[in-house]
């Protein structure tokens, strides 16, 4: 199969079925048929083409990384099980997710009494996500400092309600459209705009929170930039060797 086959395939895969031009829904197709009759390399191109949203939408509800990891295992054996199951009313990509999603819950609920994405009261608050800036190639410190702004971020994100936290995983960090996750999350499309608001919201002061003690320490002028400075001063001046 050709590279530009591939692709297709991928990307059919993370649309809805309803969303798909007639060559992409048969690519997908073909892909199931092959992955029903145990085809290797249909699997692993249906894995890999879903890894990294089925993790990010697990651990959106678990908040831990082996039981996220755990429920992507569990979610491609019941799927890769019972493909004969799949009748193509959505994409591929959304009938794994909402297979993962179930066993995530299924998971919290067996250690709570009882967990529903809808039940919380809704309050539209606008914020926009606090943007920092790329490292530069080449500059160990910043990129040091983004590693720590990725761990705060991630904290932050893991101390948001549920019902938020999964909606902000599916519209911002696997860019979903609306009607996708609210078809996903079975919401209304109003409500996973008024959640994403709220989240984005909640994200910001908690962000805000983490690196409110730290901010005296931004813009770090240390270790290599500080030597390499002083040696060019003291060069220039004629002092040392």
């Amino acid at each position: 199969m050709s590279d530009t086959n591939g692709d297709e395939q991928v990307t059919a895969m993370q649309r809805p079925a309803a969303g798909l031009s007639a060559g992409a829904r048969a690519l997908e197709a073909e892909l199931i048929d092959r992955a029903r009759a145990r085809d290797e390399a249909a699997l692993r191109e249906i894995m890999q083409a879903n890894n990294r949203r089925l993790y990010r939408l697990a651990r959106a509800i678990l908040r831990n990384d082996s039981e996220a990891e755990d429920v992507v295992q569990e979610t491609y054996v019941r799927a890769f099980t019972h493909l004969d199951g799949f009748r193509g009313e959505s994409g591929l990509s959304t009938w794994l997710s909402r297979i993962a999603i179930n066993e995530a819950l299924g998971r919290v609920r067996s250690a709570k009494p009882h967990v529903e994405l809808g039940a919380v009261s809704e309050a539209a608050l606008e914020a926009q996500i606090i943007k920092f800036p790329v490292s530069p190639p080449g500059d160990p410190e910043r990129t040091m400092a983004q590693r720590e702004i990725q761990r705060v971020v991630e904290r932050a994100i893991d101390e948001l309600p549920d019902v938020f936290r999964t909606v902000f995983v599916a519209r911002v960090m696997e860019g979903m459209n609306i009607e996708e996750t609210a078809d996903l999350l079975g919401l209304k499309p109003e409500t996973v705009k008024t959640r994403l608001h709220r989240a984005r919201t909640m994200l910001r002061e908690n962000v805000e929170k983490e690196i409110g003690p730290v901010m005296m320490d931004a813009f770090p002028f240390a270790g290599w930039r500080c030597e390499r400075l002083t040696e060019a001063v003291l060069k220039r001046l004629g002092v040392g060797g």
